[in-house]
C-alpha cells in the first residue's frame, strides 16, 4: 500500500512541477490546464493516505507533506477564479443599455453543423456581438438568418479550424484583419460604436495552441498573445478607447501567458472572483477548463457573465454584458 501512496504521490507532484521547466514544448505547457482536475486528485490522495494507511508515520508524514505543498501550488493559481477572493470587477447596480455592450464568444466547432441552437440561443440573449470562431464557409452560410439583425458583419472563413466571424448590431469601422504570428491563423479588430455614441476597441483572437496535432510548441500561441498585450498598453492616455479583447485563447485563464497578458495590456478579468467559468470541454464534465476570455480595460463594470447551454459544440458559448462606468 505505501508503494502505491508514493507512485501516485510521485505522478501527481510530476504534473504539479511539470508546468515549471523552461520548455514551451507542449508535452510540458498541457499541464498548465488540467490544474482544477489535478488538485482534486491531491485531495483525493491524501484522503486516501489518511484512511487506508496508518503504518510508517514518519514516512507517511513526510509523503502526506509533499502532496500538501503540491495542492497549495496548485490551489495558488486557481483560488483567483473562486469565490474566496475579492472580484476584479464590480458588478454594476443599473446597467445604462446605451452604454453597455454584449458579446457572445462561441467556438462552433467547425465539424459541428447544428447552427440552429446556435442561431436560437442568439436569438435569445440577442447580443450586441456575435463572434464565432472555427467558422468556415459552411458555417457563413447556415448563419445568414442572423444578417437582417446583425447588418455589421466581419467573414474570415476557413477550412483549417481557425475561421472567424464578427457579427454586429453595432456599427463597426476601422476593421482589420491580420495573420500575425502564423498563416492561417486570424484575428480581426475594430471599433464597435455604442448606442450612446462612445466608442470601444474590440480584439477577436484565436491563437493555435500547443498541441500534437497543432503546434509542438506554445511559442506562437504566447508571442500573438503577448505581442497584442504591448499594442494595447500603448493605447494608454488621454484620450484612448475602451478596450475589450474577446475569442478562445487557447490557454487557460490561470496560465503564466494569460496572467501576463493581463500585467502587460493592464485590463482586467470579470471571472477573478466569481468563478472559472469553464467552456471546454462540453462533452466531458471532469475534463473542464476556462479557454474561453473576454478581457476589458477598467472603464467597464460587470452587467452580467455566464456560461450559455451547449450548441453541439466542443465549446460552451460565453456571454459577457459590461457596461461604461
Amino acid at each position: 500500500m505505501f508503494t502505491i501512496f508514493i507512485v501516485t504521490s510521485a505522478f501527481l507532484v510530476l504534473l504539479t512541477v511539470a508546468p515549471l521547466l523552461p520548455s514551451d514544448h507542449w508535452m510540458v505547457r498541457a499541464w498548465e490546464f488540467p490544474r482544477l482536475q489535478i488538485a482534486g486528485l491531491l485531495i483525493l490522495n491524501l484522503v486516501a493516505m489518511g484512511a487506508l494507511y496508518h503504518q510508517n508515520l514518519m514516512y507517511m508524514a513526510l509523503l502526506i507533506s509533499v502532496n500538501l505543498a503540491a495542492l497549495a501550488y496548485q490551489i495558488h493559481w486557481i483560488l483567483p477564479y473562486t469565490p474566496l477572493v475579492p472580484v476584479m470587477v464590480k458588478k454594476i447596480k443599473s446597467a445604462d443599455p446605451k452604454r453597455s455592450i454584449k458579446i457572445i464568444n462561441a467556438n462552433v466547432l467547425m465539424t459541428n453543423h447544428d447552427a440552429p441552437k446556435l442561431i436560437k440561443l442568439v436569438e435569445q440573449e440577442q447580443p450586441h456581438i456575435l463572434v464565432t470562431l472555427e467558422s468556415n464557409q459552411w458555417w457563413q452560410d447556415a448563419l445568414k438568418p442572423l444578417h437582417e439583425a446583425y447588418p455589421y458583419r466581419v467573414n474570415y472563413p476557413l477550412e483549417n479550424l481557425y475561421g472567424m466571424h464578427v457579427f454586429s448590431r453595432l456599427p463597426l469601422s476601422q476593421i482589420t484583419t491580420a495573420e500575425r504570428v502564423e498563416k492561417g491563423v486570424p484575428s480581426v479588430h475594430c471599433v464597435a460604436l455604442l448606442e450612446s455614441g462612445e466608442q470601444v476597441k474590440c480584439h477577436f483572437v484565436h491563437p493555435a495552441p500547443p498541441s500534437p496535432t497543432e503546434n509542438e510548441e506554445a511559442t506562437e500561441r504566447d508571442i500573438e498573445l503577448l505581442g497584442l498585450a504591448k499594442e494595447i498598453a500603448k493605447y494608454d492616455g488621454e484620450g484612448s478607447l475602451p478596450v475589450i479583447v474577446s475569442g478562445d485563447l487557447n490557454d487557460v485563464a490561470w496560465s503564466p501567458t494569460t496572467q501576463a497578458f493581463l500585467r502587460i495590456s493592464g485590463l482586467c478579468d470579470p471571472r477573478i472572483g466569481r468563478g472559472a467559468f469553464n467552456t471546454f470541454h462540453a462533452q466531458h464534465r471532469l475534463a473542464r477548463w476556462p479557454l474561453d476570455h473576454v478581457f476589458h480595460s477598467d472603464d467597464f463594470e460587470l452587467v452580467n457573465l455566464s456560461r450559455l447551454p451547449e450548441i453541439g459544440s466542443d465549446h460552451f458559448p460565453l456571454l459577457t454584458e459590461i457596461c461604461l462606468k
